[in-house]
This record gives C-alpha cells, structure tokens and sequence, in this order.
C-alpha cells in the first residue's frame, strides 16, 4: 500500500518493450534505502516490484507486463523521463496522502495548466467510469500524487497544485495534451461495488440494472 506522498523524482535510464511486455531501470536513491529485492516501489503510482537493484550505481529495475502497459503511461516513457517515486509504506509510517493501492484505472489527459496566484489549476478528461468515482473536496492518484479533487464534472475534474507539490513531483513539467496515470479512492470503489452506482451499477450474469440510486441514498439519510 502506498499513501500518495512521492519520496523523490527518479529518471529513466532504460526502458525496453518488446510485444506486449517489457522492463524498466530507474535510476534513484531515496527509494533505494532499505529496499530488497521484490518490495515494491510506486512509479507514476504503478506499482512495480522490483527485480533487480544497485544501490551504489543508483538504480533499480522492474519487469513491465501487458496489463500494465495498457491502462497506464508507461510504454510512452523513454530514457531521460522523470518519474515520481515512493516506496510502499511501513506500518509504523506516517499517513500523509490517502489509500493508494499502486493499481491504475485508467489514464487521462491534461487539458489546461493555469496559474492562480501561487497555485496551478490542472484539467484533466478522463472517461466516465473514472469520472463517476470522483468527488469534490475527494482525493484521486494523478501519476501516483494524492491530490484533492477541487472541481468535477462529467467531462473533466480539476486539482489545485501548491508550489511543494509542484516543486516534489513531476506534474507541473507537462502540458496540454500530455497523459497522465489516474488512480480512484479505493474506498469510492469498493462502496461502488457494493451498492451498485454507475458503471459498477449492472449485474454482470443479467445486466439489470440496480435499484439502489443516488436518490435511494439521500432518501434513507446517506
């Protein structure tokens, strides 16, 4: 389990597909600390276990599956990338973001970067099974950031970036057009499941739909 508060920006020195699965060498150093051979270590909030690793040559190396490179931004990375950075979290660990499982919904893509004062408003689309999940004053992973949701709608939603988050992650070095790894509230989607709202709502043997509703909710006081 991670908490969504990235340790360090590490850089890509090699990044290798070949099909649908490939590796991955980052070269770190804080998230080298204590760590062994097969923890794990959140890259862009995908969570990667580690396989190979050289804490006097700074690197680390993980292994990249099909599933993987399909519902995240990985496979567009290349040598010379940043990449935010956090080990998974001991138990005695401060809990400084939110839940973060390192398993990626989907992806998203920034549509507008605009300053306010001493923050940076960030638009992001994204699909409606992420969107539905969303909720304002929330929390989301964007590329393994917990961040709270400060607006959503059923385009887009948007997060508010503080100068320390600027400065500790990658985010504010993209732009308009650039794809980003998104990551729902574990908690959002398990209550989802359990209740049936939004695209969780169909059974998958009858596709009937639930009779449990938003409506149904705040009628019986929740």
């Amino acid at each position: 389990m991670f908490t969504g508060i990235i340790e360090e920006k590490g850089t890509i020195q090699n990044i290798s597909i070949s099909g649908v699965s490939g590796s991955i060498k980052i070269m770190a150093s804080k998230v080298l600390e204590n760590t062994r051979i097969g923890d794990s270590i959140a890259v862009n909030g995908v969570c990667l276990t580690v396989t190979e690793m050289d804490s006097n040559r700074g690197f680390f190396g993980a292994d990249v599956m099909a599933e993987t490179l399909r519902r995240t931004n990985l496979g567009s990375l290349s040598k010379g990338h940043k990449v935010n950075l956090e080990r998974a979290m001991a138990a005695d660990g401060r809990f400084g973001g939110h839940i973060v499982s390192g398993h990626i919904d989907g992806t998203g893509t920034i549509t507008e970067v605009k300053r306010e004062g001493n923050a940076v408003w960030v638009t992001i689309t994204a699909d409606s099974n992420i969107l539905n999940l969303i909720v304002e004053k929330g929390s989301i992973c964007i590329d393994g950031i917990s961040l709270t949701v400060a607006y959503v709608d059923d385009k887009c939603f948007k997060v508010s970036i503080i100068p320390h988050t600027g400065d500790e992650t990658t985010l504010l070095t993209k732009g308009r057009g650039d794809i980003v790894n998104l990551e729902n509230d574990v908690i959002a989607k398990y209550v989802a499941k359990f209740v049936g709202i939004g695209s969780m709502a169909k059974d998958k043997k009858t596709g009937a739909e639930s009779n449990i509703t938003m409506e149904f909710l705040e009628t019986h006081g929740f």
